[in-house]
């Protein structure tokens, strides 16, 4: 591990599905002397994509994190997936991570998922660096990229290279700080490029795109705004100094060109990393950490945002904030309140563990023999308590209902859900309070098909597995109180609670609440705890179809007790029957996953695909051109999204596709709700 903070780079590799990131990661990997062996993702020889899934399938399912090496820097790097249903890996990265470079296909541009990752990376504050990869397709445009990064992301967007060529005579980029050319002359990764002087046809574009750059970084440098009003050149490293301040706080994202499969651009996106993406101890350190001095000298704390069960045995991933860490350490779990102890640490490389003696502060490492850590868990020094900032886990749209085929297995699946559950936390696993099955609950059905493939061949399960299911959520729309009496007498000790409550909505994403506005002690203090118990317990399981209540408030106001005859349990039961009865007055209602679709298509199938849209309840938000192709961007439910893939192919003759993510629940049409009552509740057409 490195002593020296500043020549440390934590940084994550974000981007679209298929806009080539572990292409680019596997040749960070060559140009930095990790591995003498290019990996192709399309060939399942990549280094990072090693779980057998992964290469079977050609596409990253679980980030994995690496350590490399350039110029005088280490570079911790994370090469995230890109299919929204393992976003939940992309969240928690950018949760630890110091900065991102977010990849863009050329043709393509910024697709759904680039703007979800982007709202993450500007939800943790992350600083950024964008590249247009895939220079060398057909249809490639990097000014058109650049463009729709400032339009659609309202990024501070600025080319720092030009690319030299088009399409498949992309042969080089134009340095816009030392205005001067790299060019490859082969595909060979081990030929390096050549600097020369920039293309006598580029000559007047690279001035005009070196001059919007520094007047862009004059906005955030006042010694370069003087040169600039002044009229006086800027030097290359003045500029390379002032970047480097934009960019850590976020006033600034440079934009470079590359072809990751074709080796060009690699080198000089290595040293932009180097250059501009900050070390850790150019950020604050998050809140409760000590701010006085050197950090690696604080009491230790690091934050638990992955666990994996692999040929080394468990492990958590863990990014040190402060202090210094040692195997046979004992650490603090501030969530569970329990002390764990530090078996041994390892420095990651994808599959393999390099053990090491020592971590401090701005590292990544994994930890093993924490027993009771889970993702999101903050560690710490046991004479210096502090709770760092958790890690949200998304919600699941899609049920799958499982079970064994021998009873034998059924201790055995208990056991892998439970692992698989502490690995991947936006898996959920519950029973359907009537039909009594096990629901295996997921962001999607491609991470319900890995979740499945894993049970089999990872756990050996035999499984019969149901179709999926639309993961429904209930509400209420109105208001409501009550006053709600628990007696029983059955001759022993009896059973008695009162409670007024009173229930009202919250906004989408709002979960579940509870509020206590008790005075004079008409409910002991110590019965308040059991009341919200109860209140929880209620909303797993809705009046309407049985599905989670949510965004909704329930309110304490009154009570009464028996010395005798209460006790928690009991007002625990009172309190669940009570909100079920509140949630039944209070106009309950169906709320349904609606999905953010975007569909890319030839212009002649333009029609056919929107009136299909429509037939699906879908609502048309927006079309664009996209190079020669159609792009509709539409909301749509998702229970209408079962089997679409098939039914766009039969409609396009194969040439259209199209992507979509959650984006948010909206209330569902009574017919909805009367399918799903009459027990089709896959789908509801």
């Amino acid at each position: 591990m490195t002593n020296r903070r500043h020549s440390l780079r934590n940084i994550g590799i974000i981007a679209h599905v298929d806009a080539g990131k572990t292409t680019l990661s596997e040749r960070i990997l060559f140009y930095t002397g990790e591995s003498h062996r290019m990996g192709e993702t399309h060939a399942g020889t990549s280094h990072l994509d090693f779980d057998p899934q992964e290469r079977a399938r050609g596409i990253t399912i679980q980030s994995a994190a690496t350590t490399v090496h350039w110029r005088d820097v280490q570079i911790n790097l994370i090469d995230t997936p890109g299919h929204i249903d393992f976003n939940l890996e992309v969240g928690r990265a950018l949760r630890v991570l110091d900065g991102a470079v977010v990849v863009l296909d050329g043709v393509a541009g910024v697709e759904p998922q680039t703007e979800t990752n982007w709202r993450l990376a500007d939800r943790h504050g992350v600083p950024r660096l964008a590249l247009v990869n895939k220079l060398d397709r057909v249809g490639a445009d990097f000014g058109r990229v650049v463009d729709m990064l400032q339009t659609r992301l309202q990024a501070p967007a600025w080319p720092v290279q030009l690319p030299i060529g088009a399409e498949a005579g992309f042969v080089g980029v134009v340095d816009l700080l030392q205005m001067q050319a790299r060019v490859w002359d082969a595909d060979d990764a081990s030929a390096p490029a050549r600097v020369t002087a920039i293309p006598p046809a580029l000559q007047a574009a690279a001035e005009a795109a070196r001059a919007r750059l520094v007047e862009a970084v004059a906005e955030h440098d006042d010694a370069i705004l003087a040169a600039w009003l002044a009229g006086e050149a800027v030097a290359a490293e003045r500029l390379r100094a002032a970047i480097r301040v934009a960019v850590r706080e976020r006033a600034l994202v440079p934009v470079l060109a590359a072809s990751a499969f074709r080796n060009r651009g690699i080198e000089p996106l290595l040293d932009a990393v180097a250059d501009w993406l900050p070390a850790p101890e150019d950020l604050p350190l998050p809140e409760g950490v000590p701010a006085e001095g050197d950090a690696a000298d604080a009491p230790f704390a690091g934050l638990v945002f992955k666990l994996v069960a692999d040929g080394h045995g468990s492990s958590a991933f863990v990014r040190v904030y402060a202090g210094r860490l040692q195997a046979g350490d004992v650490v603090l779990n501030a969530v569970t309140g329990q002390r764990e102890r530090v078996a041994r640490l390892y420095e990651v490389h994808a599959d393999r563990r390099v053990a090491v003696t020592q971590a401090q502060a701005g590292d990544i490492v994994a930890i093993a023999g924490l027993k009771d850590s889970l993702t999101g868990h903050t560690l710490c020094d046991p004479r210096h308590v502090l709770l760092l900032e958790t890690i949200e886990v998304p919600l699941p749209v899609i049920d799958l209902a499982i079970e064994p085929k021998a009873r034998a297995d059924q201790a055995a699946l208990a056991k892998a859900l439970q692992l698989m559950q502490r690995q991947d936390p936006s898996l959920r696993v519950r029973q359907d309070p009537e039909s009594g099955q096990t629901l295996l609950s997921g962001m999607g059905e491609l991470q319900l098909e890995v979740a499945i493939e894993a049970l089999r061949a990872e756990h050996g399960v035999s499984l019969n597995v149901g179709r999926p299911q639309v993961a429904y959520r209930e509400t209420v729309a109105g208001t409501a109180e009550l006053t709600h009496v628990h007696k029983k007498q059955s001759g022993g000790p009896g059973q008695f609670a009162q409670l007024t409550l009173a229930v009202r909505p919250l906004s989408r994403g709002d979960g579940v609440r509870f509020e206590s506005r008790i005075t004079g002690g008409a409910v002991p203090r110590e019965f308040i705890p059991a009341v919200e118990a109860g209140v929880r317990r209620a909303a797993q399981a809705g009046v309407l179809a049985g599905y989670p209540v949510v965004d909704f408030e329930v309110v304490l106001s009154d009570g009464a007790f028996h010395e005798r005859d209460s006790s928690a349990m009991v007002f625990e039961l009172a309190a669940a029957s009570a909100t079920r009865a509140l949630l039944t007055k209070a106009e309950p209602r169906l709320l349904e996953p609606v999905m953010a679709v975007e569909v890319v298509s030839p212009p002649e199938y333009l029609g056919a695909v929107i009136g299909d849209l429509n037939r699906r309840r879908g609502l048309v938000t927006g079309q664009a051109q996209r190079g020669a192709a159609s792009v509709v961007n539409a909301q749509v439910p998702l229970a209408e999204m079962f089997g679409y893939i098939g039914q766009l192919r039969a409609l396009s003759s194969g040439r259209a596709s199209y992507t979509m993510q959650l984006d948010g629940y909206q209330v569902a049409p009574d017919r909805v709700v009367a399918a799903l009552r009459e027990g089709d509740a896959a789908v509801a057409h």
